[in-house]
């Protein structure tokens, strides 16, 4: 855009000198002063009609402490010590925990590992404080970043909705400005952390030269199911400990150092129709527990919603061969159509993005990606070995993910990767990034003390 521009307006400006050379000569204004006039044009057209990218300066996971892991022996023992679910129930939970793909690196706060586990508002607050704390400083320091400087700071965490609210601990805990530009996002489900950075992009097109922090978690603390209906006990066995802080730029000073450049964000919410609506929703069983209930159309549910989603990015990303192979099967099939119709192509997304995110939810989602999408088994590495290695940390698992690709030393400038999020609502959001930095896998994150033992081999659900 800014080339064209160039061109065009020395263009104007040389036809401009041509036609009225004779003019000018005899004139008493200096020739430099036309220049000077060509300069300033070109300038004050720039600077007003440029976009201002938005930048990923850096991002960091919380690791949490050896003493909070939690090995799927440990977490079985507990169940039966702590003498809260009936046998059905107990026997239930192992079974999908045998089966979800969680390993045994996984962590919980400590109100979860006494017996019975200590729910207390206290230490709901505790738990959110020690992962959001640790990951701020750690950002800040590494970059060495006042935090005054901080103009936009957006937190999300679907369950957990204290007041003060989140982004007010943020705020008071490091001494943020009065005049900050601050959001609390809840009730979004394991996508917020896309909605965050949805907001801040937008943001960011109104406030120039501006600084943003997006912190992504969710509390396992407050969130446990103490019921037997089935459909609420899936979440006990699959939510664990976690939480990401990323930090965001439209400061041209920051184009230098910063990892990724956003490309592109495309949000769908499919929450008009009932059954996507119902898919994943928190409520009471009869009992009066409460619980969040996934239904057994979650997967199906989570495969309408990304094919809508794709339908928008797919014109975006993929190169045209692709697009016209799509385009000539949906012809075929409307023209030509017979009985067992002809499927439709699948666009190879291998051609738009070198690397893939998609949200660890589950072993089933992830699994029902890869086969929509016709992706190869390495295109999941970095899901499945995040589920196995910190479980579902809901809207910060996209960030584990991308770290892992880091620390695997796979990420080289000029690479795309396509993060993938699913939530409640029901909701699919993508974000596009590529790389534009080289970036060191030696220094350190979320994976550096355990990267060498992953991938591990996870045996496909039966």
């Amino acid at each position: 855009m800014i080339s064209k521009l160039l061109i065009l307006v020395t263009t104007v400006f040389t036809y401009f000198i041509l036609s009225n050379s004779t003019t000018i000569a005899e004139s008493s204004i200096p020739f430099t002063h036309f220049f000077a006039a060509y300069a300033l044009i070109f300038t004050i057209l720039y600077y007003g009609i440029r976009s201002n990218g938005v930048y990923l300066v850096d991002f960091t996971c919380y690791t949490p402490g050896d003493h909070l892991r939690t090995p799927i022996s440990n977490f079985v023992e507990h169940l039966e010590v702590s003498d809260i679910f009936n046998r059905e129930s107990l026997d239930f939970q192992v079974k999908v925990l045998e089966r979800a793909g969680v390993g045994d690196e996984t962590c919980m706060p400590t109100a979860l590992h006494e017996i019975p586990p200590n729910v207390t508002l206290k230490l709901s607050r505790e738990e959110t404080e020690e992962v959001l704390f640790t990951v701020v400083q750690d950002l800040l320091s590494r970059h060495k970043i006042n935090p005054k400087s901080i103009d936009i700071l957006v937190s999300n965490c679907s369950l957990f909705c204290p007041t003060p609210s989140i982004s007010s601990m943020i705020i008071n805990r490091f001494g943020l400005r009065s005049n900050i530009k601050s959001f609390s996002l809840s009730g979004m489900g394991c996508s917020a952390g896309m909605l965050s950075i949805s907001l801040v992009k937008d943001l960011l097109k109104v406030h120039k030269n501006s600084l943003a922090l997006v912190l992504s978690i969710e509390a396992v603390t407050p969130n446990g199911y103490r019921g037997c209906t089935k459909s609420m006990l899936i979440a006990n066995t699959i939510f664990r400990m976690g939480g990401a802080a990323i930090l965001l730029s439209n400061r041209h000073k920051d184009k230098h150092i910063a990892k990724y450049k956003l490309q592109h964000l495309i949000r769908t919410h499919m929450g008009s129709d009932d059954q996507s609506y119902l898919s994943v929703i928190q409520q009471q069983d009869e009992d009066g527990e409460v619980g969040v209930s996934l239904s057994r159309s979650l997967v199906p549910v989570a495969g309408k919603a990304l094919r809508t989603n794709i339908s928008q990015l797919g014109p975006l990303v993929l190169p045209y061969s692709e697009q016209l192979k799509y385009g000539w099967s949906v012809i075929h099939r409307k023209i030509w159509s017979v009985p067992g119709k002809k499927e439709l192509h699948v666009p190879n997304f291998r051609k738009a993005f070198e690397h893939f995110c998609i949200h660890a939810g589950g072993r089933a989602i992830i699994q029902a990606v890869e086969d929509n999408l016709r992706l190869h088994k390495e295109d999941g590495e970095a899901s499945r070995m995040t589920l196995h290695r910190f479980g579902n940390t809901s809207s910060s698992s996209v960030w584990y993910e991308l770290c892992y690709l880091e620390a695997k030393g796979k990420m080289t400038k000029g690479d795309r990767v396509w993060q993938i999020a699913f939530g409640s609502g029901f909701k699919t959001n993508s974000a596009v990034w590529k790389c534009i930095s080289d970036l060191n896998p030696d220094v350190r994150n979320a994976w550096s003390d355990r990267i060498h033992l992953y991938p591990v081999n996870i045996p496909s659900i039966l």
